[in-house]
């Protein structure tokens, strides 16, 4: 039945009130194009710190990016008030393509991928050599996930007046990845943040490592004091008193040298997100060896060509009980 005649007025039409009071929803989504492209420097309880024309602005996260989460090191568009004042508050509306990705998972069994730090280029392992013991099959993982996000990897090892670094260089001396090692009386004088730095310089490195190894105390020698000015701006806008390294946090070395990504520290290294026939990439050792192998080979079976490589000399035994522990066992946490 039609309800009006051919010529209808505005009058006669019937509106169905707004419950709530707001505006009607629309599947049309802005385009927000004069938004304004920033870095993420740092994640707290949803207010993100960014760095957008040299000012420090807070921002949250827009409705419309769903469940997709940004994380230090991207490269957002903000829109808002974009003067950083205090008690302004921006929005983050659109999240730049990565071209790297550091991820974990809290251990094996853990579906929940995390995104630790985006678009860095260099993922700086820093290990202690005593005091804590070094633990390479920590290492190992660190490796597995530079190589599986997109990032070259760089290991350093500190306290090298307490232990020699021999045994662990003969462990990964022969993999092509760049290495320093440091002590602690370099880290005082500052040698040891001068020799570090050239590694760095024009790129974005993310450092990671478990508790007690000096990572924290190697960053803040590489980051000068006015640069970490930074910092207490972050902590004093999010309501932390200081930078404990409970969060990832960027901050920009000397001149245009580049940022370094200081995370906390690890107790463990799941890889619940990597898949298995990628983690040979990061035993570049040992992936030759993998051309003898019968299809789809586990690595851990009898008719493996890994044990001929390794008899013949090509690689450490080491190498292969490390990889057969990743592919196999995949333990919680790593003891040694």
């Amino acid at each position: 039945m039609r309800r009006y005649g051919k010529h209808t007025d505005e009058d006669d039409i019937r509106s169905r009130p707004n419950r709530k009071g707001n505006r009607p929803r629309t599947h049309i989504r802005p385009k927000h194009e004069d938004a304004v492209w920033g870095m993420v420097l740092t994640v707290d309880r949803g207010r993100l710190t960014c760095l957008v024309d040299g000012r420090i602005v807070m921002a949250m996260k827009a409705r419309e990016l769903g469940r997709k989460a940004a994380v230090v090191g991207d490269r957002v568009g903000i829109v808002g008030d974009l003067t950083g004042t205090k008690d302004t508050l921006a929005r983050i509306v659109r999240i730049e393509e990565r071209t790297s990705v550091l991820r974990r998972t809290a251990d094996d069994d853990d579906p929940y991928e995390r995104v630790v730090v985006a678009n860095a280029d260099q993922l700086a392992i820093v290990t202690a050599l005593a005091d804590p013991e070094p633990r390479p099959r920590l290492i190992d993982r660190c490796l597995v996930a530079a190589f599986d996000g997109g990032l070259e990897p760089l290991l350093v090892m500190t306290k090298s007046d307490l232990a020699p670094p021999d045994k662990l260089l003969e462990l990964y001396g022969d993999l092509d990845i760049p290495y320093l090692v440091t002590s602690r009386g370099e880290l005082e004088n500052g040698d040891a943040a001068d020799r570090v730095r050239e590694q760095l310089d024009g790129r974005i490195t993310a450092f990671v490592g478990h508790s007690g190894v000096g990572k924290t105390t190697l960053v803040n020698a590489l980051v000068p004091e006015d640069r970490r000015r930074l910092t207490g701006h972050v902590n004093a806008v999010t309501g932390r008193g200081r930078h404990t390294t409970t969060s990832a946090l960027a901050l920009p070395l000397a001149g245009d040298g580049g940022w370094v990504i200081d995370t906390p520290g690890l107790r463990s290294f799941g890889l619940h997100h990597v898949d298995p026939s990628r983690v040979i990439q990061a035993f570049p050792d040992l992936e030759p060896g993998t051309e003898g192998c019968p299809r789809a080979c586990s690595h851990d079976e009898p008719d493996c060509a890994l044990d001929q490589w390794v008899a013949d000399g090509h690689a450490d035994p080491a190498r292969l009980y490390s990889l057969r522990r990743l592919l196999s066992t995949r333990e919680r946490t790593e003891g040694d």
